[in-house]
């Protein structure tokens, strides 16, 4: 099926109904895609905070309502329980399990934080003929921790956590004025080269996601990711966080272009 030129509400339909359960890169081109962090009322205020603080990496594109399982701005016709692919569940800073539906573990003092998503200007690096590696193999994007301190807040405190993404040494400015525009969307890359001047041992060992293949000429090019948010939680160890799994994002109706300074 081609994902890449369906209405975002049409791919949140299918992934409601267990459909598409796999990751959402490369699907609905042109539309922004969020990533997602729940949590307890009483942790909202310091998580909030900690995005503030460290904006590269956690840009706020909305926040819900307490309880609330639907939004106001970034979609419509929209069940936070349902539109991700996949979720991870979170008890004590140990992953507890992944899930299709989230409905069964819902709280009514939940609030929601859906968060920019580097797979926003995959299209526009498309549409500006960079190559996306993991778009061409048909798998996941690669993310590692790192050695980057995120800006602390209230309980919250943890390293960035980065995607990458292998291009030819003549593509690595285009590709860093591309995403430069879109800082809502994790915005210009925060490395560029050795992997290991940022705390990576193995290029071709990510943390999440898939590995790829760097092919002679290239050099890894690296984003902010919001995959930080989960490494932060596991630092914290909260009762109760879900997140979406790295990778499976909810597809907004914004287009990226409004997503731009």
């Amino acid at each position: 099926m081609d994902y890449y030129n369906m209405k975002p509400v049409d791919v949140r339909r299918l992934i409601r109904d267990g459909k598409i359960t796999g990751p959402t890169s490369g699907m609905c081109a042109g539309y922004a895609q969020a990533n997602l962090v729940i949590l307890p009322k009483e942790l909202a205020y310091d998580f909030l905070l900690f995005t503030q603080r460290n904006p590269k990496s956690c840009p706020v594109l909305e926040v819900s309502d307490v309880g609330s399982r639907s939004l106001h701005y970034i979609a419509q016709d929209v069940d936070l329980a349902k539109d991700f692919p996949k979720y991870r569940i979170y008890k004590k800073g140990e992953l507890a399990g992944e899930y299709t539906d989230v409905e069964a573990f819902w709280q009514e003092d939940f609030v929601s934080f859906l968060i920019g998503c580097s797979f926003s200007f995959e299209s526009a690096l498309l549409d500006a003929g960079v190559p996306v590696r993991h778009i061409e193999e048909n798998c996941n994007v690669p993310m590692y921790k790192t050695n980057i301190p995120c800006t602390p807040a209230g309980i919250f405190h943890g390293n960035m956590v980065v995607s990458m993404r292998p291009l030819p040494h003549d593509q690595v400015v285009k590709a860093a004025l591309v995403t430069g525009e879109m800082p809502r969307v994790h915005g210009a890359p925060i490395h560029i080269g050795d992997p290991s001047a940022i705390g990576i041992a193995d290029i071709h060992r990510p943390d999440f996601g898939d590995s790829v293949t760097i092919h002679e000429g290239e050099v890894p090019v690296f984003w902010p990711c919001g995959v930080t948010l989960q490494n932060v939680v596991m630092n914290v160890k909260p009762d109760i966080v879900i997140t979406h799994s790295p990778g499976h994002m909810l597809i907004t109706d914004v287009k990226n272009v409004e997503l731009k300074y």
